[in-house]
């Protein structure tokens, strides 16, 4: 039995040896120690090697001239030791290099402008992917643009900001003026300073989604004393209940909140969560913060601009590539339309930018420029015309629902009462064009024509009537010319508010009556029976038609006797 178990070979599991049973132990200890031994300080520590492809059970003789030489072949390693390398696949030839690690660490970066494309790619590469104001947003403050009025130099949220004591805010404001970029910047700042920082949509989170963040919140400040700031974005899209979640959490400092919107907070948010918030208002972008905007998009696209005097030159576009053979222009005077025109919003002046461009290099269509002092070069132009087609049509910011509603409406009827002819087919145009229902407006007029024409002209009423029943005929944009005429119209006319001011008198009276309200006088009640007629209703009533001079007779309460609701009255 001992013969036959010397005879008996067992393969050993680190250099696939062959060896008796008896001598397998020692031998796997020596291979391991031999393997710890070649693995030195510094270098990168080796992989495993698919031996069992190159040991097929067939070469038995390939086998015993490995054994002979088991540290100069394929390495050796401690089966118990791991490596950094031991992620490569079976079958891959050699140990593998830093080479995997550098591709992972120079994989570009979500979101950040750099990571748009590498520096030699060509404008196509550069475009494809994410939207360019995505790619351009910025990381830091040095590099945010507009808004100095909130962030300015020596400003409190700056200081705030820079000092990583961020509270809970509500930032407000227009559609692209830089709401999410803020908190963005945010976001990084907080990272590097080791708070954390979780961002959510009201669109698409529930309140499950939110309790699970100030659940993990609690457990954060609990064990590690991390803080956490939560950044809700269109916060105007959750309900009162669930706004009312954020409540205790914002209040004890379990979470910072941050919340972006575009709604008016006094009517979107709960007053007991603004109380516990700061309330940033954050204003359109200025012509010229937009033009800065477009030039930083403009320079890391690399394309030229035209006007500013620059010389052609293939490496100054940095858009010559083996891709692109013409180098691309844009006039300086398509920036400048395209920064008016985006109304502020820097998302629609880069995507509109983006798109100009896009086009222009997908047809491809060159155009002769006179830019160098030896003649004309052939290049790609991007003229105000592209940039308008890019746009389609002027970025006008109107919310038929929202904030700007209420204020292009109110700014409509104070021009009108003003006398306005222009203001008030200005703001007109702005609500009609920026998609309003002209019924709406209609209304409006209507009611226009009573409280501030009133008995001043009579007609103003029918007018107005009239272009309420041509709007619902024939709508838009056929209608369009008829409430013009109509906003024309009262702008023009003279203005009285003595019925408007009177009926105000007469509210105001009934609201602050004291007791029970006086009886209707028995000479102005109807009698249509005879019982009516025996308690004295309708006795005395004098039928004026039937009298030629003035009836002397009084119409109003015996308290009321004498009162003149169209006189001011005393408040």
């Amino acid at each position: 039995m001992e013969g036959a178990e010397e005879e008996r070979l067992v393969q050993c599991p680190v250099c696939l040896r062959e060896l008796p049973a008896a001598h397998i132990n020692s031998h796997l200890d020596r291979c391991l120690q031999a393997g710890e031994a070649e693995a030195e300080p510094g270098s990168s520590p080796p992989c495993k090697w698919p031996r069992l492809a190159a040991a097929s059970p067939g070469s038995q003789a390939e086998g015993e001239a490995e054994d002979a030489r088991p540290a100069a072949g394929l390495p050796v390693f401690s089966l118990f030791h791991k490596g950094r390398g031991g992620g490569q696949s079976p079958g891959a030839p050699g140990r593998r290099s830093g080479a995997g690690r550098e591709e992972a660490a120079v994989k570009p970066a979500e979101g950040g402008a750099a990571a748009a494309a590498p520096s030699g790619a060509s404008l196509a590469q550069k475009l494809e992917g994410k939207p360019l104001a995505e790619r351009l947003r910025p990381d830091t403050l040095g590099d945010y643009v507009g808004q100095e009025r909130v962030l300015g130099a020596q400003t409190l949220l700056r200081s705030l900001l820079e000092s990583h004591e961020i509270p809970s805010l509500i930032l407000w404001g227009p559609p692209g003026c830089g709401k999410t970029t803020l908190a963005h910047i945010i976001a990084n700042s907080s990272k590097k300073n080791g708070t954390r920082f979780v961002t959510l949509s009201a669109t698409s989170a529930k309140t499950n989604d939110v309790r699970d963040v100030i659940s993990q919140a609690q457990n954060e400040k609990r064990l590690f004393k991390r803080k956490t700031i939560l950044f809700i974005d269109e916060i105007h899209r959750f309900n009162k209940s669930q706004q009312d979640t954020f409540l205790p959490h914002v209040e004890c400092g379990t979470v910072t909140l941050i919340g972006a919107t575009t709604e008016n907070p006094s009517f979107q948010v709960n007053a007991a969560l603004l109380s516990r918030c700061r309330v940033i208002v954050l204003e359109k972008l200025s012509v010229e913060a937009m033009e800065a905007i477009l030039m930083r998009a403009i320079r890391s696209l690399g394309v030229q601009v035209l006007g500013q005097g620059n010389q052609h030159s293939s490496s100054a576009t940095g858009s010559s590539s083996e891709s692109l053979e013409f180098p691309v222009y844009i006039e300086e005077k398509a920036l400048s339309t395209l920064a008016y025109l985006c109304d502020g919003d820097a998302r629609t002046g880069l995507n509109g930018l983006q798109l100009a461009v896009q086009a222009r290099v997908a047809a491809g269509k060159t155009t002769p420029l006179n830019i160098t002092k030896g003649g004309s070069v052939d290049g790609i132009l991007i003229t105000e015309e592209h940039v308008k087609e890019g746009l389609q049509r002027s970025h006008i910011l109107y919310d038929r629902a929202g904030e700007e509603h209420y204020n292009c409406i109110s700014a409509l009827h104070k021009s009108m009462r003003g006398s306005d002819e222009n203001a008030s087919l200005y703001w007109l145009a702005r609500m009609l064009e920026g998609g309003e229902d002209p019924l709406y407006v209609a209304r409006r007029l209507v009611r226009f024509a009573s409280e501030d024409i009133g008995l001043a002209d009579p007609l103003a009423l029918t007018q107005a009537v009239a272009a309420y029943q041509g709007c619902h005929f024939i709508g838009m944009p056929e209608c369009e010319v008829i409430l013009a005429q109509c906003v024309v119209y009262f702008a023009r006319a003279p203005k009285s508010i003595a019925v408007y001011r009177a009926y105000s008198n007469v509210k105001e009276c009934l609201r602050t009556h004291t007791g029970p309200l006086p009886p209707v006088p028995l000479h102005l009640r109807n009698a249509p029976t005879r019982l009516m007629k025996n308690l004295g209703y309708g006795k005395g009533y004098k039928y004026n038609p039937m009298y030629q001079e003035p009836v002397e007779q009084d119409y109003l309460p015996e308290e009321l006797k004498g009162t003149d609701f169209f006189k001011e009255r005393k408040t």
